[in-house]
């Protein structure tokens, strides 16, 4: 009886502790693994949205570049004219040039308005160039680019307060619905064609001001004719652009300007966007020691935790390039 007791006898506490720090260990590295499967997956799925964000900004900017100029029917900007009621609430222009978001051409030198820029801008020279962009918003060191032009396709039918373009193909009326007393009489038939200008530029701020997330934004020609806002992309930290211009006028870029004049802009027929992102969270395991280079903008290194990406596209401008080799 006494030996078959000594075989029933539980572990010792030498092997139950041996037992419990096993477990411990093991609990531990599922732990670490949980831990940094997780992260991993939070910031793939942060820098997923960064290029998401990023790709459909450009896509924005792109298309809208590309239809710069455009007035239905290469209807050129001097045969434009706005009817007498036309008027702005929140105009976007410099300072002493009122209604300057319907000028499609430069009251002074009568070059065309339908892509104008300012390069590596500060808050004061953005200010100065599109009265509706406060200084305090813009990211000082990015470019703000304007776009003249009306939409893909003739409108089925107006809405009030919406500006539009109507237009025979040979003389066209800029008017908001409903018109008022017009400035010349355009002779059917003629379609309807809603006018887009937009802005772009970047905002030093997302949300609301001071939470320090760069934004890609526009304004934009809304009802009841205004300029307002729209927000495309959070996470955008600089926007450059380099206009290609046609110097020997065989309708290709001979040259990419970082910093053209309104002349050299006439015979713009192509440009080159750039982008660099910055995902919305940083990331406490990486540490961002690169350098970034993007046209003309001073070589940035921002030495932080947030992952980054430079994102660039060539967009031909082919209305631009039509009204150059017409010679308007």
């Amino acid at each position: 009886m006494p030996a078959l007791i000594n075989k029933q006898r539980g572990v010792t506490l030498v092997e139950l502790m041996i037992a419990m720090l096993l477990a411990l260990m093991t609990g531990a590295a599922i732990m670490a693994v949980f831990s940094n499967s997780r992260q991993n997956f939070k910031q793939d799925e942060n820098t997923l949205r960064m290029q998401d964000d990023a790709r459909h900004a450009m896509r924005e900017i792109a298309y809208d570049l590309s239809m710069a100029g455009h007035f239905a029917d290469l209807l050129m900007p001097s045969s434009v004219t706005p009817d007498g009621s036309l008027a702005v609430a929140t105009d976007c222009g410099p300072a002493g040039v009122p209604d300057w978001v319907y000028l499609l051409r430069d009251p002074g030198t009568g070059e065309n308005l339908s892509l104008t820029a300012v390069d590596n801008a500060t808050g004061g020279a953005a200010s100065a160039a599109h009265s509706c962009i406060a200084g305090g918003e813009l990211v000082p060191g990015t470019d703000v680019v304007s776009v003249k032009r009306v939409a893909g396709g003739a409108s089925a039918a107006t809405s009030a307060g919406q500006v539009y373009l109507r237009t025979n193909g040979t003389v066209g009326l800029l008017y908001r619905d409903p018109m008022g007393p017009p400035a010349i009489p355009v002779p059917a038939p003629f379609s309807e064609w809603e006018y887009r200008p937009r802005i772009y530029y970047v905002r030093n701020y997302a949300d609301s001001p001071g939470d320090g997330i760069p934004t890609l934004c526009r304004k934009f020609l809304a009802a009841p004719a205004s300029m307002t806002t729209e927000c495309l992309a959070v996470g955008i930290e600089n926007l450059q652009i380099e206009y290609g211009i046609d110097t020997t006028g065989n309708g290709d870029a001979n040259v990419f300007l970082p910093a053209p004049t309104l002349a050299q802009l006439q015979a713009a027929v192509a440009v080159r966007i750039f982008l660099l992102a910055r995902t919305s969270d940083p990331d406490v395991q990486y540490e961002n020691d690169k350098t970034y280079f993007l046209s003309n903008a001073p070589a940035y290194s921002p030495n932080d935790n947030f992952h980054r990406r430079v994102f660039s596209m060539t967009v031909g401008l082919k209305n631009l390039r039509s009204l150059h080799q017409m010679g308007t």
